[in-house]
């Protein structure tokens, strides 16, 4: 039996030498109290068997749709590769100290966005933001920039995933894991 998170591991590391661009792009599917669903790409900041993590804005569109169902969907695709990897399973917030430590990690421009962006609500003309912007800036001169509170990360537990190679003729691969306990059980599905 094969651990899907190794096979990724391994895909994302021939990713990361293939892609012209983020090779850690991922959609990410959400669904409205409406039903209506929802995709847009988001960074993977990390990932192991617990899970896939990444980083928003808490008051945003994608994080009150998570709140509300607690559970997504990602897309990986690479398409110098010909692969993709489906994820699907519930999803919840890294703790407090995981955030404050990948918030450290990011550009001071990206901290400073943070604060300053009001994620998803309508926004009247580009000035704003840029004055927003510098109003931050301003205000963290010389110090360093704390996470704001509103800003975090979720982790995605994989329970269904689905790790796709495209094969000539649209005969491709297509393997699908079910998490089973500690382990994974494994099968084909057709293309």
């Amino acid at each position: 039996m094969t651990d899907p998170i190794a096979l990724f591991d391994a895909w994302l590391t021939e990713a990361r030498q293939s892609e012209i661009n983020d090779s850690n792009a991922m959609a990410l599917a959400t669904v409205g109290a409406d039903g209506q669903p929802s995709v847009r790409m988001v960074l993977l900041k990390g990932h192991g068997p617990d899970g896939f993590v990444f980083y928003t804005n808490q008051n945003s569109r994608k994080a009150q749709q998570i709140a509300a169902h607690g559970r997504v969907a990602l897309l990986f695709h690479w398409k110098s590769l010909r692969r993709q990897v489906r994820v699907e399973g519930p999803v919840a917030p890294v703790s407090t100290a995981e955030a404050d430590a990948y918030f450290a990690s990011r550009a001071r421009e990206s901290q400073l966005g943070a604060w300053a962006s009001l994620q998803s609500e309508t926004l009247d003309r580009r000035e704003t933001f840029e004055a927003r912007f510098d109003e931050v800036k301003a205000r963290y001169e010389g110090q360093d920039v704390p996470r704001p509170p509103h800003w975090g990360g979720f982790r995605v537990t994989p329970e269904r995933m689905e790790l796709w190679e495209d094969r000539a003729h649209r005969l491709h691969h297509r393997r699908l894991f079910l998490k089973q306990g500690s382990g994974w059980a494994e099968t084909l599905l057709y293309p």
